[in-house]
């Protein structure tokens, strides 16, 4: 098999104490979304998650409520993988660490390292966190007399109280490796997405390495260690392994399937646990002799009300209530549009819901519901393409080429929440273009101009529909269905679309609104509050306000400022003009090209930031300052008044 057709990308494997949460998620969407993205290049795809199943901590938690380990983590199975196939997580393979194929294949790895002297047995004392299942040095806790003294000293990675401990251990020789990691580093910089994590890691390694306990006699919830009976095999030494052992490798027979998707293309995973992914892994296959992964793509915390969501503290998520309430695209369209992979992302269902609303109910399920319903009032079912595209098409075509490039490169670096703002502005021109020609009023007087406008939107829909597969896979397939178009894995779709000359073929129909708008969740208590502060006016009052209708045409940032946008928005025969809004923090400027919104026309030109400002946007302001603009529910002509 051709490996540059291949792709292999895994998730962490979820330690089984709970059920999924919103965190777990993420990392499995995040890992999907980047299957079914390599799928649409027509590679073969193997997609792994699963379970981490032995420790100190599921052998506690499984006492706690008088169950047995096995009994209990095989409890969760079940919620697991139910609720990744509610999401349309497509994996491949599900492995636990109890599979009996993936104890073996650990234990042969542990006798081949003890044969090289990578392994050996020692005596330990120190410092451990259990909710981590590691061990704190002075090295990783910047505080070397806390470990020294009778002082606990707290863990770094989750802050946490560690207990102290003493026991006959074996080391995994990882301070022989420490150059060799730093070399790796330096002659791969992309090793480690974004690569501000990459910087932390070599840091970490720069300030030395000690060699690794691999084994406990004080628990016997994991995998037996060969040859010595006291030892249990330490979680991550069995944890990390997973990625090899589940294709094939230490399995007889297996070979040629390990090598086939060996080294993985990515392993996604939260930047808690990097240090074990971009040291320890690293290390445990440079002592074996093989490849290494081509990249860690480490993504930030999902906080809740600014803090790290979590089990322990109690603001866990629930998914599966998630997915009750809104379905499964609209969560992970949320979760890869929001949440940058870079940074640390703020979960908030009134985001959730705005999401919903502004971007896939009326930028997107609108603008389907519209042109079908447009299109089948005059009996056009059957959209032919055309031989010549007027100009205006031509550059929605242009325009689409140009979104799928920018999507490709941002994928590219698996920055998902730029490749969806690219194909957002994308629509934002295809809902301009549409608006702008005006079908509803050409098809009273030029039926042929009336099925070009259909059919370049039906292209730029379809486009649309191609790229978000990966991230709405249900709700894509329905839109192709409205289209009247087949959706095919069986070629390299992206490169297709890049081709396309636009001679597609639809057969429009009719479907149920692919999105649907939640209702708002008001407090009866803050409406009846909001009710008694009411200060009328009268009709004349009301009647001195010119709200009119325009379509914003062009959007940038102000410099210097934190808040204003500078807009030129098209009035139709009004003319053109410059308005400036402080809806920075709710808006990139892409995201407004081609929207309707209203404006209040008379008021009177006023200086902001040393620009001049004629006129205002119209915004409704919900919790937390975030802000949505007034758009009419169907487009109308700019320059029209509201009265």
């Amino acid at each position: 098999m051709n490996k540059n057709n291949t792709f292999y990308v895994t998730t962490p494997i979820y330690y089984v104490t709970a059920k999924p949460h919103l965190g777990s998620l993420y990392s499995t969407v995040l890992a999907d979304v980047a299957a079914r993205w390599h799928k649409l290049m027509g590679k073969r795809i193997f997609f792994l998650t699963g379970t981490d199943e032995h420790g100190q901590k599921i052998a506690e938690a499984a006492q706690k409520v008088g169950k047995s380990p096995q009994d209990f983590i095989d409890s969760f199975i079940h919620p697991y993988k139910d609720m990744w196939h509610r999401y349309d997580i497509e994996y491949t393979k599900f492995i636990r660490t109890t599979d009996d194929y993936h104890v073996k294949a650990v234990q042969y790895w542990i006798e081949l390292l003890l044969k090289t002297g990578d392994v050996y047995k020692d005596f330990y004392q120190g410092w451990y966190c259990t909710p981590c299942e590691t061990f704190v040095t002075a090295s990783n806790t910047n505080d070397e007399k806390k470990t020294t003294t009778e002082i606990a000293p707290t863990c770094p990675s989750c802050g946490r109280t560690t207990q102290q401990v003493a026991e006959e251990t074996y080391f995994f020789r990882l301070s022989a490796y420490q150059d060799r990691l730093l070399q790796f580093y330096a002659d791969n910089p992309h090793f480690i997405l974004p690569k501000e994590r990459l910087h932390e890691v070599v840091n970490f390694v720069r300030g030395g390495l000690k060699d690794l306990s691999i084994s406990r006699t004080t628990i016997t919830w994991g995998i037996p260690f060969p040859g010595d009976k006291k030892h249990v095999t330490y979680v991550w030494a069995d944890a990390l392994n997973n990625y090899i052992t589940a294709i094939g490798w230490g399995q007889p027979g297996k070979e040629h399937e390990f090598t086939t998707w060996w080294p993985a293309d990515v392993h996604i995973l939260g930047k808690d646990i990097v240090r074990f992914h971009a040291v320890y892994w690293p290390a445990f296959l440079m002592a074996l002799g093989l490849p290494l992964p081509k990249h860690l793509l480490v993504h930030g915390w999902i906080t809740v009300d600014q803090q790290k969501m979590s089990k322990s503290l109690g603001n866990v998520v629930d998914p599966d209530v998630l997915h009750k309430e809104y379905g499964a695209d609209a969560v992970r369209y949320y979760l890869t549009r929001q949440m940058a992979i870079n940074q640390d992302g703020d979960f908030s269902i009134k985001d959730l819901e705005g999401r919903i609303t502004a971007d896939l109910a009326n930028d997107l399920g609108n603008l389907l519901n519209r042109m079908v319903t447009l299109a089948l009032k005059y009996q056009l079912q059957n959209v032919e393409p055309e031989n010549v595209w007027s100009h205006e098409a031509m550059q929605l075509r242009d325009a689409c080429y140009n979104m799928i490039d920018d999507m490709c490169a941002a994928m590219d670096e698996y920055a998902y929440h730029i490749a969806l703002a690219h194909v957002w502005k994308f629509i934002n021109l295809v809902n301009a273009y549409f608006h702008a020609q005006e079908p509803w009023k050409i098809v009273r007087t030029d039926m042929a101009k009336f099925k070009e406008i259909i059919s370049a939107t039906a292209h730029g829909l379809h486009a649309v529909a191609c790229v978000l597969w990966p991230v709405m896979p249900s709700k894509m397939e329905q839109m192709f269905a409205s289209l009247g178009v087949k959706f095919e894995l069986d070629r390299d779709v992206l490169t297709a679309l890049k081709q396309s000359p636009w001679h597609t073929t639809f057969v429009l129909q009719a479907i149920p609104p692919l999105f649907v708008k939640p209702e708002p969740k008001q407090d009866v208590m803050q409406t009846e509050s909001v009710a008694q502060e009411v200060h009328y006016i009268t009709i004349d009052d009301f009647a001195k306000v010119e709200l009119v209708v325009g379509t914003i045409r062009q959007a940038q940032e102000v410099p210097k400022s934190n808040k204003l946008l500078q807009l030129q928005v098209d009035f139709g025969a009004h003319g053109t003009r410059q308005i400036l809004s402080g809806i920075k923090q709710s808006y990139k400027p892409e995201e407004l090209l081609g929207k309707q919104a209203v404006f209040v026309f008379n008021l009177a030109p006023r200086m902001m930031m040393g620009l001049e400002s004629h006129g205002m946007l119209l915004t409704a302001e919900g919790e937390g300052g975030y802000v949505k603009i007034i758009t009419p529910a169907e487009p109308v002509a700019n320059g029209t008044k509201l009265r």
